[in-house]
This record gives structure tokens, C-alpha cells and sequence, in this order.
């Protein structure tokens, strides 16, 4: 009986085996040399940033070298009237051209959404300018407002204006010269994104539209800005901070001349550091202009909604 009853006795379940750990950490292994070498190239100067803006640190003047406190912020905020007149344009600057590259960057990627012959031709002649550096457009622009062999020669040429004439020289001309020659190469960016969300718009709500008698106006007013509301909110953000820290373009173009008309807080802040060597002074300003678009961003991001429904 025991032995019948040993073998009606079912087996033991086989055990099972722990699952290694090993393969759900390899992908972190793998990412974290280039995570910490960019933490690395990141953390460090924006560290190193924040701790000299709390310094009086000049290499050429060693003797005055030492902890200062909150003295560079307020010397900026009190005693620096460059510092104001370079963040009002600095926003005036943002504005313009955001603005402008958003309406002439929508009105292209409309255009070049439509089904026409030579479509993709076109559409490399509006990229193309996305792909050239800031200093390379800054020196075709130069070349092409030269008094000498530029526009303003071909105008004369015409009977407009005189010869002679520099719009980078004059201060009632700088500044929209300037923002033309950033224009050209900021309204592709604006351009390929919008183009991109408006690749995934359904063409049957167009043709709904059309069924109920809705004009092509009311189409993009209800159809397609709703739809590209986060394009736009995320372009124009990006967008803005990038052309807050334009120093490439207007350092090249107008060197922050005539009479600092062109100068921008980031220019501002490369020339007190770089030829004043005034390196806490500079930090100081640029943890200013840190914050500053940290708590326009967030503002920005809030009071739009972006991430949430359109109405």
C-alpha cells in the first residue's frame, strides 16, 4: 500500500528560476557613459556660472579677484543702464522676428502643403536656408548690403537713394536690415515644423467642411490652426529662445553697432567677457538672462496650455 500511495503521489512543480536583473539594468549601463559625459559638458558650466556670478573675477585684474555676493546683481539692476537698454531690445528683437518668422513660415508651409508641379523642388528652395550657419548668413547679408557692390549700389543704379549708402551704418535702417537678413534663415524652421504637422491633418474633415458650405478662411480657422497649436506653441518657444541668444548672426552682421543700436543682452554679456574679461560681471548677467527665460517659458507654456485641447 505505502509503495502504491508513493507512486500516486504527484510530482513537485519545477521550481522557478529568478529572473537575472542584469537584463533589465543593461540598457542604463549602456546609456550611462554618454549620460554622464553629458552631464559633464552641462552641469559643469552651468555650475561653474552660477558660482562665479557670486565672484569679482578678472584674470587681468588679479588683485580685485575675490567673493562679492549679490554686488554683480545689483550693480546690473542699479548701476548698469546698459544692462536695461540691452534687455529691452533683446525683447524687442524676440518679438519682431518670432512674429514675423511664425507668419511668413505659416503662409510657406501652406503653400508648399498644396499638390503642384516642381512640389519638391520648391520645397528644398524654402529648407535651403535652415541649413546655412549663422555666421555664413551674416556674410552673404554683408555682401549683399555692401555700399559698394550690394542692393543699395543697384537702387542708386535705379534712382533710389544714393550711393555710398550703408543700412548697417545708419541707425534708423540697422535694425530692419538686420532682421531681414535673420528672417531669411529662421522662416524655414517655422516652415518645415508647421509642414510636418500639416502632413498629418485628415483630408476628410476638408472635405466635410466643404460639404457644409464652410470657406477656405473658416477651413484654417476651425480645420488647421487648431491642429497646428502645439507646432506653434513648441516652434515659437524654441524659436524665441534661440533668437534671445542670437550673438552669431548680429556679432558678424553689425558687430551690436551703430552706437550699440543692435546689441543684445547674450552680446552684450560675450563683449564683457570676452574683451573686458570681466568673467563674474558676465556670469552675473547670465544667470539673469537664465531666469528670465526660465519664468518667460513657464508663463509662456502656461497661459497657452500647451499639451491640452483645442477648442
Amino acid at each position: 500500500m505505502a509503495q502504491a500511495a508513493a507512486v500516486a503521489k504527484p510530482p513537485a512543480p519545477p521550481r522557478r528560476r529568478r529572473a537575472s536583473a542584469t537584463p533589465r539594468r543593461l540598457p542604463y549601463l549602456l546609456i550611462a557613459p554618454a549620460a554622464l559625459l553629458m552631464l559633464g559638458f552641462i552641469a559643469y558650466p552651468v555650475i561653474s556660472v552660477f558660482y562665479y556670478s557670486l565672484q569679482n573675477y578678472n584674470p587681468t585684474k588679479p588683485w580685485r579677484n575675490g567673493f562679492a555676493g549679490f554686488d554683480n546683481f545689483v550693480h546690473a539692476f542699479t548701476d548698469d543702464p546698459l544692462f536695461w537698454d540691452t534687455l529691452v531690445f533683446s525683447a524687442k528683437w524676440v518679438f519682431v522676428e518670432v512674429g514675423l518668422q511664425l507668419l511668413f513660415g505659416l503662409a510657406l508651409a501652406l503653400i508648399v502643403n498644396q499638390t503642384f508641379v516642381g512640389r519638391g523642388l520648391g520645397r528644398a528652395l524654402v529648407f535651403s536656408p535652415w541649413a546655412v550657419s549663422g555666421v555664413l548668413t551674416s556674410a552673404i547679408w554683408v555682401l549683399l548690403y555692401n555700399s559698394q557692390t550690394g542692393i543699395t549700389r543697384y537702387l542708386a543704379d535705379m534712382g533710389i537713394g544714393s550711393y555710398g549708402t550703408s543700412w548697417l551704418s545708419d541707425t534708423s535702417t540697422v535694425f530692419p536690415a538686420a532682421i531681414v537678413a535673420d528672417l531669411w534663415r529662421g522662416v524655414p524652421f517655422f516652415a518645415i515644423l508647421i509642414l510636418a504637422d500639416l502632413q498629418s491633418v485628415s483630408k476628410d474633415l476638408y472635405e466635410a467642411a466643404e460639404v457644409d458650405g464652410a470657406s477656405r478662411i473658416k477651413q484654417f480657422w476651425h480645420i488647421t490652426l487648431p491642429h497646428l497649436k502645439d507646432a506653434i506653441i513648441l516652434s515659437t518657444l524654441l524659436r524665441a529662445v534661440w533668437e534671445f541668444n542670437n550673438v552669431d548672426l548680429l556679432y558678424t552682421l553689425t558687430g551690436g553697432g551703430p552706437a550699440g543700436e543692435t546689441t543684445t543682452l547674450p552680446l552684450y554679456i560675450a563683449n564683457t567677457s570676452v574683451d573686458a574679461h570681466n568673467f563674474g560681471y558676465a556670469s552675473a548677467l547670465t544667470t539673469v538672462a537664465f531666469v528670465i527665460l526660465l519664468f518667460c517659458s513657464m508663463v509662456y507654456l502656461r497661459l497657452s496650455k500647451f499639451g491640452g485641447e483645442s477648442k
